[in-house]
């Protein structure tokens, strides 16, 4: 796997990338219309009350995870679960929007030069792999009730992994390895817990020594193509019940998304950090408290 991923850094341009990144989009964004057309029903419909809500939280989600390389599921996925979206929706929800933030950021890191090609290959392709296991996993084997407190307690380690890792002094050299290992957990867990590939990939590549330029760039930019494929399975076993959700997330991450990949060059990294931390830890302990009391 590790040659392969060294091979293809090695034929496949930034411009065939980002053209691939583009027409996944399309694609995508025409399979979403066509269901949601076949499910609408003008008679019926209401907007959510909590629509503007969540375009409050696409944004802020998506100006971080721009900005830092983590945190857009971990923030908005507790925020979901915190108003009473069970957790297959929710996850559901964040990665079929972080399909078109993620798109919108990875595109403008390609255009800013925020990217390392080999270490962009290296943990794409075993990412895609895990999100596409833990996607029907959570679909499909796992009851949503069951596992909601479970996906809480993890979003809060997930915190506090960000949290320590902004006091971790990272190493004078990078030293790459196992990046396949790194990338096929990653992908695992954030489609399990609706978030987790930046928190996991990125302060583990960050805390190896890599310049945080390029590494929030490259996980931004495979972040798409993992929550691409997962978002393929949820679409097999999942309905389009949340879709104004969707919608919401979405519209909130695309405005935030160029502003993120340009604000990365000038908010210190420790001070986003911590504040994500807190914030994702705080928010998860009370939806933890909420299912247990």
């Amino acid at each position: 796997m590790e040659k392969i991923a060294l091979s293809l850094s090695d034929i496949v341009k930034f411009k065939s990338i980002a053209i691939l990144m583009v027409v996944m989009k399309l694609v995508l964004a025409g399979v979403l219309i066509y269901r949601v057309y076949v499910d609408f029903s003008p008679a019926t419909f209401e907007l959510d009350p909590l629509f503007y809500y969540f375009v409050f939280v696409g944004f802020i989600a998506q100006l971080i995870d721009g900005a830092l390389g983590m945190a857009y599921g971990a923030t908005c996925s507790s925020m979901m679960l915190s108003v009473g979206v069970p957790p297959a929706y929710a996850t559901a929800g964040v990665h079929t929007a972080k399909v078109f933030t993620a798109g919108v950021s990875g595109l403008s890191h390609i255009f800013l030069g925020n990217i390392d090609k080999q270490m962009f290959f290296r943990i794409v392709i075993t990412g895609v792999v895990g999100s596409m296991i833990g996607a029907y996993a959570i679909s499909e084997i796992l009851d949503g009730d069951t596992i909601k407190p479970f996906v809480s307690i993890y979003l809060v380690f997930l915190g506090i992994t960000i949290l320590l890792k902004a006091f971790k002094k990272k190493p004078a050299v990078p030293a790459n390895r196992n990046l396949g290992i790194l990338g096929l957990y990653g992908g695992f867990f954030d489609a399990i817990g609706g978030g987790g590939w930046g928190p996991l990939v990125t302060s583990n590549l960050l805390s190896k020594g890599n310049p945080a330029k390029e590494t929030i760039g490259t996980v931004n930019t495979a972040e798409f193509f993992v929550a691409f494929f997962s978002t393929g399975i949820f679409m097999l076993f999942v309905d389009t019940q949340a879709w104004q959700h969707i919608a919401a997330l979405i519209i909130g991450g695309i405005f935030a998304a160029p502003l993120g990949a340009y604000l990365v060059k000038f908010i210190p990294t420790k001070t986003l950090m911590i504040t994500v931390a807190v914030v994702v830890i705080l928010v998860s302990v009370l939806n933890v408290i909420t299912v247990f009391f």
